[in-house]
């Protein structure tokens, strides 16, 4: 009875690598609908970001004018929640803050390094 337990749970593993799931719902450029927890890197403002292997640059970038969060921002990351839906990525909080990022196809890092 255990190593069948054991089996499935191996097969259960298996499938999830192959589809690419991750227990904490980060995606790969696949659309889900599903609000994902989420630190989002706000040291030098919000610009861009990745979620899983796919790169997005904010549709409306924010930041206080002197390279960092505006006000009201957590400073180096802001917690909350990223929903992709297919090329589009939105990230939420439980402050109110809402920033919509775009896909940058074929993207393998960062337009720019915050230091």
């Amino acid at each position: 009875m255990a190593a069948r337990h054991i089996r499935g749970i191996a097969v259960a593993a298996s499938l999830a690598v192959l589809c690419g799931c991750a227990p904490t719902g980060v995606t790969t450029g696949a659309s889900t609908k599903t609000a994902t927890t989420f630190m989002l890197y706000t040291h030098c403002g919000v610009y861009e970001t990745r979620v899983g292997d796919t790169f997005y640059v904010a549709a409306e970038p924010l930041d206080d004018g002197n390279g960092n969060p505006p006000p009201g921002w957590g400073n180096p990351y802001q917690s909350g929640t990223m929903t992709v839906d297919g090329p589009t990525a939105i990230f939420r909080d439980d402050v109110g803050h809402t920033v919509t990022f775009h896909e940058r196809s074929a993207a393998t890092s960062f337009l720019r390094t915050c230091s």
